[in-house]
């Protein structure tokens, strides 16, 4: 369970449970980031905003290395629910999930392409601390992706370090969403207990 505690829907104001409502229709669950983040309205609303408006505007890479290298982050920082939420959202854009058992080994792994390779080695680069990128990575992904290829992947990188170092901060572990096997944000299961409860 999280360190900080969830917002329910029975205390959250119409906003928050009308993006409850959005989340769960698209993810079969309302993600336990979301619901915690709710307990600061504001920071909700622009977080909201700002994950919506990363997703239109990341565009210019192609779908397999922006996430492989947003998971490698995730897996880097050991932060479980990134880890679990980033494989279901490869799972849903047709991507192969069984190579990422492998991204220990993504630099001998035939599984990856030498432009997987570079993102990831950039993510890695990205991640340390203090960042080791080095200006002949960056001019090897600008051949490779573009200019603002290069803007967006280490956007998304950097996003993905913050995504997952306050996940693990707050204590927020993986929610099942890429087995299929969800464990519910609390109020979700306590309402299902009741439920089963009064059958």
């Amino acid at each position: 369970m999280a360190r900080i505690q969830a917002v329910s829907p029975q205390e959250a104001g119409p906003m928050v449970k009308a993006a409850y409502w959005y989340a769960g229709r698209r993810f079969g669950e309302v993600p336990e980031p979301f619901a915690v983040l709710a307990n600061h309205r504001k920071l909700f609303t622009v977080s909201a905003r700002h994950e919506m408006g990363v997703q239109k505007a990341s565009t210019v890479l192609p779908p397999n290395v922006r996430e492989i290298a947003v998971y490698r982050v995730a897996w880097t920082v050991a932060c479980s629910w990134c880890v679990d939420f980033g494989a279901m959202l490869q799972r849903l854009d047709g991507l192969d999930v069984e190579r990422l058992e492998q991204i220990g080994e993504y630099d001998t792994s035939p599984l990856y392409s030498d432009d997987e390779r570079a993102a990831i080695a950039y993510a890695d680069a990205m991640t340390e601390t203090p960042t080791s990128a080095t200006d002949e990575q960056v001019a090897d992904l600008e051949r490779r992706f573009g200019r603002d290829g290069v803007v967006e992947l280490t956007y998304q990188i950097a996003l993905e370090n913050m995504r997952a170092r306050m996940n693990s901060a707050l204590g927020i572990h993986d929610q099942g969403f890429n087995s299929g096997d969800s464990c519910r944000v609390p109020w979700e299961a306590s309402t299902t207990s009741e439920a089963e409860q009064q059958s």
